[in-house]
């Protein structure tokens, strides 16, 4: 069964950039003790584009839900911030399956 890549695309207005990013630093580790998670990336975008991409890969697709309806819903609550806004004004998954990849080589 092939790896499962999910990115979601948010879109951030400049202003809240150095929100977004240090909301995602101070979930560091959220993601990693998950049952099939195997990788994350958070992607700023460098010019053209307000969209940064949060790339996650999971073993499987059943891995990716159960994470979303567990941990995740737990690290997206605010923690004593109620009413915090979302630093984002946008949000769109994209879903893939891996279907070649490589490496750099050994030796």
């Amino acid at each position: 069964m092939p790896s499962v890549v999910k990115i979601n695309v948010l879109t951030v207005p400049a202003e809240q950039r150095e929100v977004l990013e240090q909301r995602f630093a101070s979930r560091a580790g959220a993601v990693e003790g998950s049952d099939g998670f195997e990788w994350f990336e958070l992607l700023r975008p460098v010019e053209g584009t307000d969209q940064y991409l949060v790339y996650t890969r999971w073993r499987d697709e059943e891995s990716f839900q159960a994470w979303m309806s567990g941990t995740m819903q737990a690290a997206h609550r605010p923690a004593g911030e109620a009413g915090r806004r979302p630093a984002a004004s946008g949000s769109t998954l994209w879903s893939f399956e891996v279907v070649q990849q490589a490496a750099p080589k050994q030796g």
